[in-house]
C-alpha cells in the first residue's frame, strides 16, 4: 500500500508519498497553487493517480491548544473537496510543528535558505505522513 500526503498552503501544496511497505515517508514536489481551487484539485488528484497512492492523508493545521482556526478551516473545505473526487480514503491528520520540524532537519543537512525554501512544503508533508505511519493508524483503518 502506498500512502500519500499534502501539506495545504495557501500558496503551494507539499506531497509526499510512503514506500509500499508503509515504512518511511519521501518527499516528491510541491505544486504552486492557482487562482481556481478546480484546477488545484485537479492537479492533485492527477498526481495521486500516478504515485499510485491508496489514501492520502491532509495536515490538519490546528494551533497550539489543538483547536481550529481559520487556516484549519480552509483545508477542512480543500479537504472535503478532494474526498468527493476521490475513490480512496482521505484522512486529516494533526499537523502540528510540521514545518518546524522540516526546516529544523533541512538546517540540520545544511541545506542553503534558497533551496530550503523550494523544499519546505514537501518536506512538511513528509513530517506529516511520517508522523501517520509511525502512529500505526493506517494498519487499524485498512483492517477494517
Amino acid at each position: 500500500m502506498k500512502i500519500a500526503a499534502l501539506d495545504v498552503g495557501d500558496a503551494t501544496i507539499g506531497v509526499a508519498i510512503s514506500d509500499e511497505l508503509c515504512v518511511t515517508a519521501n518527499p516528491v514536489t510541491t505544486i504552486h497553487r492557482s487562482k481556481s481551487v478546480k484546477a488545484d484539485l485537479r492537479a492533485v488528484e492527477e498526481l495521486l493517480q500516478e504515485l499510485k497512492a491508496e489514501k492520502v492523508v491532509v495536515g490538519n493545521p490546528l494551533d497550539l491548544r489543538g483547536e481550529e482556526g481559520i487556516q484549519a478551516s480552509k483545508v477542512k473545505d480543500f479537504t472535503d473537496r478532494l474526498a468527493r473526487r476521490l475513490r480512496i480514503p482521505v484522512v486529516r491528520w494533526d499537523e502540528s510543528l510540521s514545518t518546524l520540524e522540516a526546516e529544523t532537519s533541512l538546517i540540520e543537512m545544511d541545506i542553503s535558505r534558497k533551496k530550503r525554501k523550494k523544499v519546505i512544503d514537501q518536506m512538511a508533508a513528509a513530517v506529516i505522513l511520517q508522523s501517520f505511519l509511525e502512529s500505526g493508524e493506517w494498519r487499524a483503518e485498512s483492517e477494517e
